[in-house]
């Protein structure tokens, strides 16, 4: 084999490059604030898929 470390030099690339990608996720802020909202943009968003699908049923469109 010739790969002599090239292995584990990705190794420790690989692991450099999710740990970057970890910083990255986290949210900042208040928990609490973050969560309310999160859960302000789900009722949102649900709130327009029931409207869509309000509409379709009036229009006879079945899925």
């Amino acid at each position: 084999m010739a790969r002599g470390n090239q292995r584990d030099l990705a190794r420790a690339k690989n692991l450099k490059k999710q740990q970057e990608n970890q910083k990255s996720q986290k949210k900042s802020g208040d928990p609490s604030k973050r969560m309310e909202s999160d859960a302000d943009k789900m009722r949102r968003k649900q709130a327009e898929a029931d409207a869509r699908k309000a509409a379709d049923a009036a229009n006879g469109k079945k899925k």
